[in-house]
């Protein structure tokens, strides 16, 4: 069952992106096909010259975007898109610390798994940041989703970072609990 969820998973983050970018260059070949369609008609009639001239000119766009942002300024110019823009977009920054959280390359210190100390038990959830104080910002998800539930500013001593992967906490909360064991067995002192 966990190796079937894993592929789910992976099969997710490769099919979507691939689908999306298919439509978005569909899209771009639309916007673009008045552009090119005084040099298409310069070209034989048998030939669909103006899908393949905005195939070409999208493919171009997003080649000099891509060529670009391994720069310096291209960098600069994504962190502040991401900042003037994106960020301003409700939930982006949630979306996506988890996407980089599930691709294995999120920042170590946000998300990191934790088990909260209530009244009546220890309960899984994720430390989201550290307050200057010491207290912790946490996220104490739903069973079985993940990716709902409540957040809670809690003193240092309620909250016990484990030491797990992000997916295997994720894991324990869309299983109803199973595996908690692991946490409990990974709670640092």
């Amino acid at each position: 069952m966990v190796s079937l969820s894993k592929a789910l998973i992976r099969g997710l983050l490769i099919v979507v992106p691939v689908y999306l970018a298919i439509i978005l260059m569909l899209k771009g070949m639309k916007s673009v096909a008045n552009l090119v369609s005084p040099f298409a008609k310069i070209l034989p009639a048998w030939l669909p010259a103006e899908e393949i001239l905005s195939l070409l000119l999208v493919l171009a766009v997003v080649t000099a975007i891509g060529a670009s942002v391994g720069t310096r300024v291209g960098e600069a110019f994504r962190a502040w898109l991401e900042t003037a823009l994106l960020e301003k977009i409700p939930g982006y920054s949630v979306i996506r610390s988890l996407t980089q959280q599930l691709a294995g390359r999120g920042v170590d210190s946000t998300w990191k798994a934790a088990l909260f100390q209530s009244d009546e038990a220890l309960i899984p959830a994720f430390i989201i940041e550290e307050l200057p104080d010491g207290r912790y910002t946490v996220f104490v998800p739903s069973i079985p989703t993940p990716f709902a539930g409540a957040v809670y500013v809690l003193d240092r001593h309620r909250v016990h970072p484990v030491d797990v992967p992000f997916t295997d906490a994720v894991r324990v909360v869309s299983r109803w609990g199973s595996g908690a064991k692991d946490l409990v067995a990974a709670m640092k002192k």
